[in-house]
């Protein structure tokens, strides 16, 4: 069963998936969010496609945008009306993608 974190466990999972970053994941809206900036058009198309095949295979799928070479990807659970596991998960492996 998937579960809303608190926000205690937000504040910790966010701290551990920015450990490395260059940019960083934040709370946007009480979802989970990034903007990705590329060098052109193909590049940030390309990362979508690659992102759409992580989303597809978690069975769990991003609200996102694009815009020339900017992607922005906002992750929450809709079956718990917030930031479960699933969406730290999820950015964990497209964060790998980079």
């Amino acid at each position: 069963m998937i579960e809303k974190l608190t926000q205690n466990a937000i504040d910790t999972s966010l701290q551990a998936l920015n450990q490395d970053a260059d940019t960083l994941w934040s709370i946007r809206e009480g979802k989970l969010f990034k903007e990705f900036k590329f060098s052109n058009f193909i590049t940030a198309f390309g990362f979508m496609t690659q992102v759409a095949m992580l989303a597809e295979r978690a069975n769990h799928h991003p609200e996102w945008f694009n815009v020339y070479n900017k992607v922005a990807i906002s992750l929450t659970t809709h079956d718990v009306s917030g930031i479960s596991k699933r969406d730290f998960d999820l950015a964990k492996e497209i964060a790998q993608l980079i």
